[in-house]
């Protein structure tokens, strides 16, 4: 409970001060009676009327002390936050080839689906270092081999999506197994040209107003091979995402130099082994659509990757407080006419003065 007028609330000291000057000007206008007490009330009953002659005095002082409160005007005051994002959505196409069973290079064992489902984990997470986390983007998840599909649709909860994750396994027979980077470009900027349609049709619903407002579309692709499935080509896909304000990223994984040590009679030796990586074809559309194409060799330049792309695509989040007041005067108000009035009537008509 607060009050718009706290500074009124300060007259309730002066009740005192009126009550004494009442009590005084009740003795100014008395008349004594020498020995009245022995000549006029020995032997007689103290009436009702005379215990209750008190009454009329504590209605006045009752009401104006709610005449001053509510005067003050109590409000009761209710708060709340509303949150506005306007956000990234992002748009991640993984590729889950049979190639990606490979280890990411010669001095690291670890294969390059577990270092891209964990990196992928911390970039969407956070890993309390140089990554905080993309809290309140909208970010969905598709995965290709021989055909593309969603794994997880675009949402601003991400748990779900790092669940799927998780799950992700690299193709398991020849059936399945190629590398259609086109078909999984073009799923995955349908999926976010869909998303920001139906944004929009729920914000004019809402009078224009929405939660989630997108402030760029990108897609994060990320793959270890070359162009060889599917139905699309990679720069018709790279082109209609350019056509719907869509910035593509590419990650080679398991680009770069690579060596294979091996041990022969003059001692171990290291010897270059080529990348199935197209990284020209990766810089192209990246490129082509604003993005920027990431050699990643290493988990450490997978990170890097991931890390460079979070600083490039920064979200903004707005929290707007609201106050609502209620005005509690009224009763307050009513209290005190209706002491007003029981004071009138107890004085008129239950202890009647002679002035």
């Amino acid at each position: 409970m607060t009050f718009a007028h706290p500074w009124l609330l300060s007259l309730l000291l002066c009740l005192p001060v009126i009550l004494l000057a009442w009590r005084l000007r009740a003795r100014r206008f008395s008349v004594a009676f020498p020995n009245a007490r022995s000549a006029l009330t020995v032997g007689a009953a103290t009436t009702w009327r005379m215990a209750l002659r008190w009454v009329p005095g504590a209605l006045r002082m009752g009401a104006l002390s709610l005449i001053i409160v509510s005067l003050a005007r109590p409000q009761e005051t209710k708060g709340w936050t509303t949150t506005s994002t306007d956000g990234i959505a992002i748009q991640v196409v993984f590729d889950r080839s049979g190639s990606m069973r490979e280890p990411m290079g010669a001095d690291d064992a670890t294969s390059r689906i577990d270092t891209a489902r964990q990196t992928l984990t911390q970039f969407v997470m956070g890993n309390g270092n140089d990554l905080k986390g993309r809290a309140g983007d909208m970010i969905g998840l598709v995965a290709f081999a021989r055909f593309a599909d969603t794994v997880s649709p675009l949402a601003r909860v991400h748990e779900p999506l790092v669940d799927a994750v998780k799950r992700l396994n690299p193709a398991e027979n020849r059936a399945e197994d190629g590398t259609a980077i086109g078909d999984g470009l073009m799923l995955g900027a349908s999926r976010l040209k869909r998303a920001e349609e139906e944004i929009a049709r729920d914000a004019s619903r809402n009078g224009g107003k929405a939660e989630f407002t997108i402030k760029s579309k990108i897609i994060v692709l990320m793959t270890d091979g070359q162009n060889n499935a599917g139905d699309a080509s990679p720069y018709d896909a790279a082109k209609l995402a350019k056509e719907w304000g869509i910035r593509i990223y590419t990650i080679g994984v398991g680009a770069g130099e690579q060596v294979t040590t091996i041990s022969t009679p003059f001692g171990t030796q290291q010897i270059p082994r080529g990348n199935n990586v197209d990284e020209q074809m990766l810089t192209e559309i990246a490129q082509s659509t604003g993005g920027a194409y990431f050699e990643a060799g290493s988990p450490t330049a997978l990170a890097q990757a991931y890390a460079a792309i979070d600083a490039l695509e920064k979200s903004r989040i707005d929290s707007t407080e609201h106050t609502r007041r209620n005005e509690r005067f009224v009763p307050l108000a009513l209290a005190a006419l209706v002491c007003w009035l029981l004071e009138a009537f107890v004085r008129t008509f239950v202890i009647r003065r002679v002035v």
